[in-house]
């Protein structure tokens, strides 16, 4: 889908705050709020805005720590890696993943509460595949800064 420069304000009104109602941003846009409706469907429709959620304070929601953990395969294979994808998948801790290049495999920001529960994810999830060579973790000390808008 091509996003033209209203869509494009759009979706940045909508990154920051999408509680926003229609007929406010339209009229933020300067669109009617009819034409506003039409295209912010569209863009669910297209998939642009894949989900609208609530974002949570961690520390507030009694996750204060934060991991990166880095993961090195032992074997290289596409069906060893999606294995490991689906058991990331069913991880709560695991807020995101991302398989990447260079000197690891996969990156995972885990979330948890004490170090005890990190212990046991890697317990129940890392030290249980068998495909892993070593896995490096990275405590985080302080956020600097976090944001899920794309710049657009």
């Amino acid at each position: 889908m091509e996003l033209d420069n209203i869509d494009r304000r759009i979706l940045r009104l909508l990154q920051r705050d999408n509680r926003l109602t229609n007929v406010a941003l339209a009229e933020l846009i300067g669109l009617s709020p009819p034409a506003c409706l039409k295209r912010v469907k569209l863009l669910r429709q297209q998939g642009v805005i894949d989900r609208e959620v609530a974002i949570l304070n961690p520390k507030l929601a009694g996750l204060a720590i934060t991991m990166i953990v880095e993961v090195e395969m032992e074997r290289d294979r596409p069906d060893l890696y999606q294995r490991f994808s689906r058991e990331i998948q069913q991880a709560p801790e695991v807020t995101q993943s991302y398989q990447v290049t260079g000197e690891v495999d996969f990156v995972l920001i885990v979330s948890v509460d004490s170090m005890e529960s990190f212990q046991q994810f890697v317990e129940r999830v890392l030290y249980a595949e068998p495909n892993i060579r070593k896995f490096r973790t990275l405590i985080s000390m302080k956020r600097d800064k976090f944001t899920t808008e794309l710049p657009l």
